[in-house]
């Protein structure tokens, strides 16, 4: 049977950038500008909070796991964040891969395992637009492993260093989602596959993505009606099905491309176009190039 969620992850291609040990005490902010790309952390001890634009706060507890696949504008505080007008603490590197914000001369209140990667796939941002904006998961020691795992891994420089990693950060994105509260509050791929008729619908999509797949189809594969498929589709994944048919479409044709195994008409009828101009104004309209200027960007 197709896996959905496999294939995302494994298209994906997860790779380490950074990973870093932070404890501190007293009152503290660090703020965050990153580039889009994947920020997660775990709280070994104590409890700090999460700020990230367009959500409330969210309390990190010991054991507390907290994925953002995109991350862009957010920022770490204490537990009682310091006033708004405070200045930004700057972490003091104790050693490589190893910070501290706050009195040295103190214990400190809080430690956390913080890390940074980076998705090697050039259609890593269609995928993760149909993943949450935040994932965040309470007690669950099978992360707490992975995360700690990586850390170790990141320090070392063990023989097959990067291929390890990329494994290891493979199973915590698959754990972390896995292991995701499911919400309203919350849409994306993973609120669709636990629902069991959206699922059966997502499925057929992934079995055979070149097929002429319509909204009454789909429905059918997920036993509703056209019309509560469509609305309970998109409140689950926060997409409309043919909107999630065309990225997932999109995601695999860069994928294709950029292996130079198939030429552009091959790509074409492997993701459902009946020919290579159908699929390049598709495909034009939705990455900003033709595919054939993409399969050659992806040479230099």
């Amino acid at each position: 049977m197709i896996d959905p969620l496999a294939e995302m992850v494994s298209l994906l291609q997860p790779q380490a950038a950074f990973s870093k040990r932070a404890r501190a005490n007293g009152r503290w902010r660090v703020q965050r500008s990153e580039t889009g790309q994947p920020f997660y952390c775990l709280v070994l001890e104590g409890r700090s909070q999460l700020k990230m634009k367009g959500h409330p706060p969210i309390t990190l507890e010991e054991g507390d796991f907290v994925l953002i696949p995109a991350a862009w504008e957010f920022c770490m505080t204490s537990a009682e964040p310091p006033a708004d007008d405070a200045p930004e603490s700057t972490p003091q590197m104790l050693a490589p891969g190893e910070f501290w914000i706050g009195d040295q001369q103190q214990p400190a209140d809080v430690q956390t395992l913080i890390g940074y990667c980076q998705f090697g796939a050039p259609d890593a941002g269609l995928i993760v637009s149909l993943l949450p904006q935040f994932i965040h998961v309470r007690g669950e020691s099978r992360l707490t492993t992975l995360v700690q795992l990586v850390m170790d891994e990141c320090r070392a420089q063990r023989p097959a260093r990067h291929v390890v990693l990329e494994r290891l950060l493979e199973l915590l994105l698959i754990e972390a989602l896995r292991s995701m509260p499911i919400c309203n509050a919350c849409p994306g791929v993973m609120s669709g596959l636990a629902d069991e008729r959206l699922a059966a619908a997502i499925r057929a999509i992934h079995a055979n993505p070149a097929h002429s797949w319509t909204v009454a189809e789909l429905a059918k594969a997920a036993a509703l009606s056209r019309s509560s498929f469509f609305v309970r589709f998109r409140e689950a994944v926060g997409v409309a099905p043919m909107v999630y048919l065309l990225t997932w479409r999109m995601a695999l044709a860069k994928n294709l491309l950029r292996g130079k195994s198939m030429a552009v008409a091959e790509v074409a009828e492997r993701v459902g176009y009946r020919s290579a101009s159908a699929f390049s104004v598709a495909f034009s309209r939705y990455v900003g190039q033709p595919p054939a200027w993409f399969a050659a960007e992806e040479d230099v």
